[in-house]
């Protein structure tokens, strides 16, 4: 029996497997409205078999989007067209659906990777952005105003707004980012928060807005799906260790957090990071030995065997899939194939599944 493919609950749902679909930036959206690439990429990856989609970092509010390209939930038009993607997805799976809410804070207002990843030039209709101190993402970077007592109540307030609206569109999972040098990671980080109120200096001063965000969010959904993706380390001197994630962790698991989603980096584009096949795995564990809270491993997981290694040895409990699923949108299909589990297949690709085509070993 496949410790991947077995069922694992979160809060009060049951998923069926332990496959993740990471939240992926498109950078497709129009002023944080879902476009038609929503539809197609997102309904692709809801036929994967997958037991858990995650729709990419969707920003609460315009002034914490990255690029003029973020996805956003925070109106009225945002909510109708994001709605409209997830009832398409409805009409032909049940595949259950998560969103990921954040804030970009001082790495907001640039162009995408594609074009560079740079601050948006005067004439690109550029925005002020706020952080939790007056210090730039890096040389060259707009300086972010320092967030004041009305900007966090207007954030919190706003993570909240979203949480609704993904909730009332009918998303099943709510996802705080918390890591990759956004909003909430550059409060917990000392690299970026070098505030002198409650809000800066000791790790519990510095825990204190995120955690207060979480409370917020928890208090508004509380019979949904809450988790939290915060980062194991920012690879850099003097940043967050693995110590100061499962502090706040324990944190996170005082107040029934459902899950912990483990990543790292982000923060200072300065950092070396040594990439590898299954990178963060290592952070991952280390947080899952010190909570009883389900944690979900991410980066270069690209096989089966390795995903099946990580939860069978007890590193992880769940394996989130980025970069793979892009390659090949029915990874898990794959993965059940090399593994001896059944899935089942959507009704117009029945023809598809391995009891039904015997060429399915060329096309692995």
């Amino acid at each position: 029996m496949s410790v991947l493919f077995s069922p694992i609950k979160l809060g009060q749902k049951v998923f069926s497997n332990r496959i993740v679909i990471a939240p992926m930036a498109q950078y497709s959206a129009d002023s944080g409205s879902a476009t038609p690439w929503h539809a197609m990429h997102l309904g692709m990856l809801a036929t994967s078999g997958a037991g858990l989609l995650m729709i990419e970092g969707t920003c609460v509010e315009p002034v914490g989007r990255v690029t003029h390209g973020c996805l956003g939930l925070y109106n009225d038009d945002n909510e109708a067209k994001l709605g409209q993607v997830v009832r398409s997805i409805r009409s032909y799976s049940d595949t259950p659906l998560g969103i990921q809410l954040m804030h970009s804070g001082r790495k907001g207002s640039a162009t995408v990777d594609s074009q560079g990843g740079v601050p948006l030039s005067p004439h690109e209709s550029p925005w002020q952005t706020v952080a939790p101190s007056g210090l730039p993402f890096r040389d060259g970077w707009q300086t972010p105003r320092t967030a004041e007592g009305a900007d966090l109540a207007r954030i919190k307030d706003a993570f909240v707004d979203n949480a609704i609206r993904a909730v009332r569109i009918g998303i099943d999972v709510l996802e705080l980012h918390a890591a990759h040098g956004y909003l909430l990671h550059q409060f917990l980080s000392p690299l970026s928060n070098q505030r002198s109120d409650h809000y800066g200096g000791s790790l519990a001063n510095r825990m204190r807005f995120p955690l207060e965000v979480f409370d917020a969010v928890k208090a508004a959904c509380p019979n949904t799906v809450l988790g939290v993706r915060l980062t194991g380390s920012d690879w850099m001197p003097g940043g967050i260790e693995i110590e100061e994630t499962v502090a706040f962790t324990k944190e996170l698991e005082a107040r029934q957090c459902d899950y912990i989603d483990v990543t790292s980096g982000g923060l200072d584009p300065t950092a070396t990071i040594i990439v590898k096949p299954g990178y963060q795995v290592e952070f991952a564990e280390q947080v899952r030995k010190c909570t009883n809270v389900p944690v979900r491993a991410v980066g270069m997981i690209h096989s089966a065997n390795q995903a099946e290694a990580i939860i069978k040895e007890g590193k992880a409990d769940m394996i989130a899939i980025a970069r793979a699923m892009l390659a090949n949108p029915r990874w898990p299909w794959l993965a059940a194939r090399q593994l001896g589990v059944t899935l089942d297949y959507p009704a117009p690709y029945q023809r598809a599944a391995p009891s039904k085509w015997r060429g399915w070993e060329l096309s692995s």
